[in-house]
């Protein structure tokens, strides 16, 4: 079993940055897709992005050249860094993990961590 707790979060001003962490407890991270996702009020859950067993990394168009996933397996640790903050990005942000291959779908996805909020105002 996995746990996630994921860190990071705050406000921001448009066009901010920010580093969000998911730091991982439990069954040996080999083989699992590592994944973010958030969700504003009203939302459903959307995938930002996924990293693979083989290090294939993938964005949603609407992040795409602004926010960055990356992990460090030697502190078990998945990182997202976000660029250019905007308005729309506010939401409460997190990190996921399934075995196998990566999917954009959250129900597939078998571990989460507590969420991180991110505000970026005007």
């Amino acid at each position: 079993q996995v746990q996630l707790v994921e860190s990071g979060g705050g406000s921001v001003q448009a066009g901010g940055t920010l580093t969000l962490s998911c730091a991982s407890f439990g069954d040996s991270g080999i083989g699992l897709c590592m994944a973010w996702f958030r969700q504003a009020p009203g939302n459903q859950r959307e995938w930002l992005s996924s990293i693979s067993t083989t290090g294939s990394k993938n964005y949603r168009d609407s992040v795409k050249g602004r926010f960055t996933i990356s992990q460090d397996n030697a502190k078990n640790t998945l990182y997202l860094h976000m660029n250019s903050l905007k308005p729309e990005d506010t939401a409460m942000y997190y990190c996921a993990a399934r075995w196998g291959d990566c999917s954009s779908h959250s129900s597939t996805y078998n571990a989460w961590g507590q969420g991180t909020q991110v505000t970026v105002s005007s």
